[in-house]
């Protein structure tokens, strides 16, 4: 097996893109070196019908202009932060304010997302590095940054994070693809069953942040501990739904022991093609959230895609956890080297 590579595109500042194919011979995926982003994911359903189940673009100009995040690689600090400000060490650290009031992932228009990432291919991975400098994305901390896309003989996507800093500083990495287990131009993700390794969710107040409570999922519309159709309490008459138009909530993850034990974080089956998904990590959290505001135009294959076609399970530490002292937090820095793996496995059968 080898990565081939092809051209992409060209930005708007005249850099070339390429993108890098991974390809097993049953699932493939193709990344790209601006914003380190995952483009396409190619994988067959229990009859081996292939199809790519990622959104995202053919060419580099949507990722210039990708508000959604589809299929970007979000950090140093994904998801939001609230006043967008928070203390290390007595040291007050300022970010974008580009979320209401609150920051969200980072900075949307200078973030990694919008970086040209140094590429290093092998021979079943690829590998995406990038420096920052102290300051830099108004974080502190000399930064080295790495990335590892690969392919595993288990028929999963592989997302290896890395980072190192010489001094404390926040790492909060995820993947923000969107998902449709029926093909990226199926439609509506409404009748995909999940399930969710999760007994408990982050309860949210206006702006979508973390009030602190770790509260039980049963006996609310939030209960994916047993497999669902997402759409089935989608439209519920509950406060924390109104808050976010659907599901854009932080799941905690059972089994999470902060020693890099990799759990079973969901599970999802795509009601057409019977296609399913497993998440694994080893983060605390999985941001699930349903597409509620999604409207790009001009997508892969001309298509359009609107709200609630797609599902992300953003694997994370909780949002806002630098103010919250009871949850996992994400300060890393001098020995405490941030290192974190997830993987998106697509078995062939019934979820």
């Amino acid at each position: 097996m080898s990565v081939k590579r092809e051209e992409f595109g060209v930005t708007e500042n005249g850099e070339q893109v390429n993108a890098y194919i991974v390809d097993n011979g049953k699932i493939s995926f193709r990344v790209i070196d601006y914003g380190a982003a995952l483009v396409n994911v190619v994988v067959p359903d229990a009859l081996g019908r292939k199809a790519d189940v990622a959104l995202g673009w053919n060419d580099v100009h949507g990722y210039e202009h990708n508000h959604g995040f589809m299929g970007a690689l979000v950090g140093p600090s994904c998801n939001r932060i609230a006043g967008a400000e928070f203390e290390i060490d007595g040291k007050e650290i300022h970010l974008p304010v580009n979320d209401g009031p609150n920051n969200l992932h980072t900075d949307k228009e200078h973030g990694l997302n919008r970086r040209m990432w140094k590429a290093l291919p092998g021979e079943d991975f690829v590998m995406f590095s990038i420096h920052l400098d102290d300051g830099d994305l108004c974080l502190p901390g000399n930064r080295e940054i790495c990335v590892t896309y690969s392919v595993l003989d288990d028929d999963g996507v592989q997302i290896h994070y890395h980072a190192t800093s010489d001094q404390k500083t926040i790492f909060n990495f995820t993947n923000h693809s969107y998902w449709n287990l029926d093909g990226h131009a199926a439609g509506s993700i409404l009748r995909t069953r999940l399930q969710l390794n999760c007994s408990h969710f982050t309860p949210v107040r206006e702006g979508s942040i973390p009030t602190g409570e770790i509260r039980a999922v049963a006996g609310t519309p939030f209960d994916f501990t047993q497999p669902k159709e997402i759409g089935r309490d989608i439209d519920a008459d509950d406060p924390q739904l109104a808050i976010t138009g659907g599901y854009d909530h932080n799941f905690c993850i059972d089994g999470y022991d902060g020693e890099g034990t990799i759990c079973l974080a969901a599970r999802a089956q795509g009601p057409a093609s019977g296609r399913v998904m497993e998440v694994q990590t080893n983060t605390p959290g999985v941001q699930f959230y349903t597409a509620n505001f999604l409207n790009n135009a001009g997508c892969k294959e001309g298509r359009t895609y609107g709200p609630r076609e797609a599902f992300c399970l953003e694997t994370q530490f909780y949002p806002d956890s630098v103010h919250h002292s009871n949850f996992p937090q994400p300060i890393f820095g001098g020995d405490t080297v941030y290192d974190t793996i997830t993987i998106y496995r697509f078995p062939t059968g019934k979820a």
